[in-house]
């Protein structure tokens, strides 16, 4: 799978791209990451990239010139002066605008990107991005959460290591990425008390729980045990446990989950 990053800060991705996961997935080449530095597509001698807004207001917004002829450069052909981004002939590549009047990404978006073998990431900065980008470049516009950030880099990284480790192979035991905050579990809607233990035959009827809590070496510390259910070796009792847990979990840390787990 290819990720391409462009961005005005390239250097930024320096450190993050350097570790762990995305690393040994870089490594292995499971995945290639491409940092495309959006300067390169200006023409004036101070290399600029974004101007004032029409209608006045604060800051500056990046211009549509040099992000359309990145992206392109990227794509191999250029998107056309009235095509819909939505209409590009690359139904395995996403063109995604980090920005904070996006879509919400969410687990299940991962889920969507993982089964791609591109994603572009357009990383915004300043006020935001010509609109004219987000409706004729790319194909979707995403924020991670409900807060601003000062660019999108680091929201990329965000998503990259998410899609990342769903990918096969990237994790070294694959069942890493079911039994999971967000991943799909199994079991009825979760109105009340916990719902049965998760198997692995109805793994994907539900989802939206937090992980169910982890604990290890010691069992004892500083005078808090480990549950002893999770040393008992009752393998049904456990997974009984860590179902009632992760639904615990899920109505002290986000309640508004509970709603949508099924």
């Amino acid at each position: 799978m290819r990720f391409d990053l462009v961005t005005i800060f390239p250097e930024f991705f320096a450190g993050p791209l350097q570790h762990g996961i995305v690393r040994r997935a870089q490594e292995t080449g499971l995945i290639s990451v491409n940092v495309q530095d959006l300067r390169e597509f200006t023409k004036d001698r101070h290399r600029t990239v974004d101007d004032r807004p029409f209608g006045g207001g604060e800051g500056m917004v990046l211009k549509p010139e040099p992000l359309f002829q990145a992206v392109e450069k990227l794509l191999g052909y250029s998107v056309g002066d009235s095509s819909s981004a939505a209409e590009l002939d690359e139904p395995d590549t996403a063109i995604v605008l980090m920005s904070a009047a996006g879509k919400l990404f969410r687990q299940e978006t991962a889920r969507r990107y993982a089964k791609l073998s591109r994603v572009i990431f357009i990383c915004g900065r300043y006020e935001g991005v010509d609109e004219r980008v987000a409706q004729h470049l790319a194909t979707e516009e995403v924020s991670v959460g409900d807060f601003v950030l000062s660019g999108g880099e680091l929201p990329a990284v965000m998503i990259l290591d998410a899609v990342t480790r769903l990918l096969p192979g990237a994790l070294g035991n694959e069942d890493s990425s079911v039994n999971e905050s967000f991943a799909e579990m199994g079991g009825g809607r979760i109105e009340g008390g916990a719902s049965p233990a998760p198997t692995s035959e109805v793994v994907g009827q539900a989802r939206a729980l937090l992980d169910f809590p982890h604990y290890t070496r010691p069992a004892e510390f500083r005078g808090w045990s480990v549950p002893e259910v999770l040393i008992g070796g009752n393998h049904a009792e456990v997974a009984k446990w860590r179902r009632a847990a992760a639904v615990e979990k899920t109505r002290r840390n986000r309640p508004e989950l509970i709603g949508q787990a099924k």
